[in-house]
């Protein structure tokens, strides 16, 4: 495909906004000063200053940046050409900008931006997956009904999956397993016998041999292998989560609810990552998953890429292409087809043209709601307790997550992760059990649990009326 030719701009300029200037919304900020025909000079945080500290850190002199405090100031502005820097979205949403690209990884925060960009007749990128977890099929339908688009963002790992997943099923190919791998390698050192990820290093004195899968049995060797590495995390929740954007994209669900997370060399991948009946260790094909790419300090990284696992239906074809060193199962029957990238705000032009230019979604036609990430205690809570969600993973200390089949929400239902997140308990919870919605204090005022119930009327179907949605989609 010629990006040229499908990305023809017939020299229109696309405007942008971002909010949240961490680190996917510099990186974006810093490729809209390269990228031809993109402009990025709208740029929301927690304050102004903020914002303008953002643009100036990416080159753009401080003179032509604006701190603006209303909409009248924002409006001058913009028409003089200046940079704007703004503490709320509110106050920008009424400039002519095509898409607002909201990235600020907070779930109830970011419901809001959506829901006001939608209205204001803008086009949305929503970086956010926290959001897109809990509300991105009911926002992408809402959006429709305005005219605009919502879209998840090339550069993060879900945009990417689908475009491999969907460009997969144009060729034929049956896909048994679709993926990526975790956001850290864990990096081995035979001689020190630690396993180094994130930066940390671990002693694993029970690693040594387990370095290779070799002829051994996959099943086996996953579980050893997740033994002696036990003291590193291995279920992280922002990787269920963007597999939970993809699961709606896509109509896939995992092969279990907390994913296998295998740790697995690059070159091992297809051979684990496939049904029990080819020597792997999943229950069933077409499933959605996460490995840790298990690599040695001198070895090539996969870089937070994505991947498929297909089927070999033409065994000479396919050894063909074990010659030219694609990734074969031992067996080969199946083998890997993958993406060894993810490079945040430099990328996400592409999702932006996208919407902007030619009216189309980097994720799903028509998303469904067919999957939800819920909230697991993983230690007992009394009643009280807050379920502050913080840190770089935006995570909540002692509960885990996991991917289930969607459905509207009542009392009894499992809470979604990040609408759980921040709220107290009414009700104490014990280790292993869902938090469920009767046990939080809800704030009906949320822009989230107002969007969230906006979701399930939308979605709700009674069982005996339910229609496949992929068979809706084409009838």
């Amino acid at each position: 495909m010629n990006y040229h030719t499908y990305f023809d701009r017939k020299g229109r300029t696309v405007e942008c906004c971002i909010v949240g200037t961490g680190g996917f919304g510099r990186s974006f900020l810093a490729q809209g000063l390269v990228v031809p025909g993109l402009s990025v000079r709208v740029a929301v945080d927690v304050s102004g200053d903020v914002a303008a500290e953002s643009l100036r850190s990416v080159g753009i002199a401080p003179d032509r940046i604006r701190i603006c405090h209303d909409a009248e100031a924002a409006a001058r502005a913009w028409t003089d050409g200046a940079f704007i820097a703004a503490g709320t979205c509110d106050i920008v949403m009424d400039l002519p900008v095509d898409v607002v690209v909201e990235a600020t990884g907070d779930p109830v925060v970011g419901a809001r931006h959506a829901r006001l960009a939608i209205e204001a007749g803008h086009h949305v990128a929503m970086v956010s997956k926290e959001v897109d977890s809990v509300v991105g099929p009911g926002l992408a339908a809402m959006a429709r009904d305005a005219g605009v688009i919502v879209t998840p963002v090339d550069g993060d790992q879900p945009s990417l999956l689908i475009g491999l997943i969907t460009w997969a099923q144009v060729l034929g190919l049956e896909i048994v397993a679709a993926g990526k791998s975790s956001e850290y390698d864990m990096i081995h050192d035979p001689d020190a016998g630690t396993i180094t990820c994130d930066g940390v290093s671990y002693d694993v004195p029970d690693f040594a041999g387990l370095e290779v899968l070799g002829e051994a049995d996959c099943a086996d060797m996953v579980a050893r292998r997740t033994r002696a590495a036990a003291a590193l995390p291995q279920r992280a929740v922002p990787d269920l989560c963007e597999m939970t954007v993809v699961a709606n994209a896509c109509e896939m669900l995992p092969d279990r609810p907390d994913l296998h997370c295998p740790i697995a060399r690059i070159d091992e991948v297809p051979s684990i990552l496939c049904e029990v009946g080819d020597g792997g260790i999943l229950s069933r094909g077409g499933v959605l998953d996460v490995f840790h790419c298990l690599r040695r300090p001198d070895e090539i990284s996969f870089a937070g890429g994505v991947f498929v696992v297909v089927r070999c239906k033409d065994a000479e074809t396919w050894e063909m292409l074990r010659a030219k060193g694609h990734v074969l199962s031992r067996n080969g029957r199946t083998a890997m087809i993958y993406l060894p990238r993810h490079l945040l705000g430099m990328e996400a032009a592409t999702s932006i043209f996208e919407v902007a230019l030619n009216g189309v979604s980097s994720g799903a036609q028509v998303p469904h709601h067919h999957a939800d990430l819920i909230a697991v205690a993983d230690r007992d809570f009394d009643a009280g307790a807050h379920l502050a969600m913080g840190g770089h993973h935006h995570s909540i200390d002692g509960v885990s997550s996991r991917i289930v089949p969607a459905g509207p929400l009542d009392d009894d239902s499992a809470a979604p992760f990040y609408l759980a997140s921040n709220c107290r308990l009414r009700a104490a919870v014990k280790a292993g059990q869902p938090i469920r919605m009767r046990d939080l204090h809800i704030d009906q005022d949320s822009p989230l649990v107002a969007l969230r119930a906006l979701q399930d009327r939308r979605f709700a179907v009674k069982d005996e009326d339910a229609v496949n949605p992929r068979e809706e989609r084409h009838a």
